[in-house]
């Protein structure tokens, strides 16, 4: 009888300790999945320990529309990634970069499964701007879009991963004043913050910022690339630009660009809007990144403190473009780390 009696205390003190302990099992689980996560993507596959611990996500459609002012109402697919959870997971919208496939490429799916598989939902819209490299304010549309989307399925606060020119999309619609209150966090991988910029490194190979400049290698067929899917901003202006190589020249021939095409890039760069996030801003880059110059993310760095926000930004070797590697050292190993740690806990991981 004496045993029967204190079974109820026992059972409820067993009881209160898995509660009170949960936040740190919950932290615990996170931090190896997060770690796992790391490993899996640095080594490119050759080390699986996250596959190893957890199942393979699921992939299902999420409907959604889009409200274009120029188009009218329009519907587009969105894919969510997700696995069973005990509790209730992290949110994530991950924005690709250049994919002539969309949100079907496949990396980009890969890149999708190891996210859900480390303890996201993850929802991947295509944007089609990044698609053909023809970017536009509206690419903006289809993020904000999948946040509503996501609301309405009963996910609240997404995260928004933006992964190269994809950032654009990504800072945009999180900067936007319906979209910036229902996001909890945002990270721009690789990303930029001046549409100006970004074009003076693709044609003249030159890039500088707060006592920072180099030259890299031109890469013509990506020129081209661009003025066959913008012929319309082309016109005999926009083609001295193309074609110029010269880095001297290019601001004098970016101020004899028409209004409306002045006009464009402005609102193509995050960084006049980034002041305007309230969620907390992560930025990775790669030193080594052939595509967009590092001294981008340090841009937006700078124009989200002039603005009174603060962003937490780490500029890591071992990484090229978006590609990982193990050539980083120990130290920035562990400092990329702790940033995609600060930003799987900022979403509500």
């Amino acid at each position: 009888m004496r045993s029967t009696r204190r079974s109820g205390p026992a059972v409820f003190r067993l009881a209160l300790g898995l509660l009170l302990s949960l936040p740190c099992l919950t932290g615990a689980v996170s931090l190896l999945l997060s770690t796992s996560f790391l490993v899996e993507f640095m080594s490119q596959g050759s080390w699986r320990p996250l596959s190893v611990l957890t199942d393979e996500p699921r992939v299902r459609p999420l409907p959604a529309t889009i409200e274009d002012p120029a188009t009218g109402r329009r519907s587009f697919a969105i894919d969510l990634y997700a696995r069973p959870a005990l509790l209730r997971p992290p949110v994530l919208v991950l924005v690709h970069g250049l994919s002539p496939q969309g949100k079907d490429e496949p990396r980009l799916t890969g890149a999708a499964a190891m996210l859900a598989r480390s303890g996201f939902v993850v929802a991947v819209p295509t944007i089609d701007g990044l698609t053909v490299l023809r970017l536009r304010p509206e690419d903006a549309l289809p993020v904000s879009a999948t946040v509503r989307a996501l609301r309405d399925a009963g996910y609240q606060r997404p995260a928004l991963l933006g992964i190269s020119l994809g950032a654009g999309p990504a800072l945009l619609a999180a900067a936007d004043p319906q979209t910036a209150g229902s996001v909890s966090a945002v990270l721009a991988f690789g990303g930029y913050a001046s549409a100006v910029e970004l074009l003076r490194y693709t044609l003249t190979g030159s890039y500088t910022f707060g006592g920072i400049s180099g030259r890299a290698t031109i890469h013509e067929d990506a020129i081209a690339q661009f003025a066959r899917a913008n012929a319309e901003l082309v016109d005999e202006a926009g083609r001295r630009l193309v074609d110029n190589r010269d880095p001297a020249r290019f601001d004098g021939l970016v101020a004899a660009l028409p209004t409306r095409t002045r006009a464009l890039l402005d609102a193509l760069s995050p960084g006049s809007t980034v002041g305007r996030l309230r969620a907390p801003l992560f930025l990775i880059h790669g030193r080594e990144d052939p595509a967009v110059p590092f001294t981008e993310s340090l841009r937006l760095e700078a124009a989200a403190r002039r603005a009174g926000r603060t962003a937490r930004i780490e500029i890591v070797g071992g990484i090229g473009h978006v590609d990982p590697g193990w050539g980083a050292g120990v130290v920035t190993l562990l400092r990329l780390w702790s940033a995609a740690y600060g930003f799987r806990r900022a979403a509500g991981g």
